[in-house]
């Protein structure tokens, strides 16, 4: 992974509470997966920031390294990775995302 990938993943993740590295855009995702994140977040009304990765190939890559976590989509909140799809849709049925975000509404 490039320093400047590197850089700029670690500020978006930095800059914004919640944000989703995924294939495609929240209105266009690119691929099922991306599709179910959205969904979830979406249910649980989270404003979020997206990073498309197929619009770059440097955070594409180096999001994987980042997180060291082999898949996209990508969860951040408050700085932390949260996990993949399978791993939100777990959290989202279990209402554990649901009260990630209600403990980071209040924050």
């Amino acid at each position: 992974m490039t320093e400047d990938a590197n850089a700029r993943i670690d500020t978006l993740v930095k800059s914004n509470p919640v944000v989703l590295f995924m294939k495609g855009s929240p209105l266009f995702p690119q691929c099922g997966f991306s599709s179910r994140a959205i969904a979830i977040l979406n249910h649980l009304n989270v404003e979020f920031e997206s990073v498309d990765v197929l619009q770059d190939q440097g955070i594409r890559q180096g999001i994987k390294a980042y997180s060291d976590w082999p898949t996209i989509p990508q969860l951040y909140v408050d700085g932390e990775f949260v996990g993949g799809s399978d791993i939100m849709m777990e959290m989202y049925e279990s209402g554990e995302l649901a009260q990630l975000f209600s403990k980071d509404a209040e924050a």
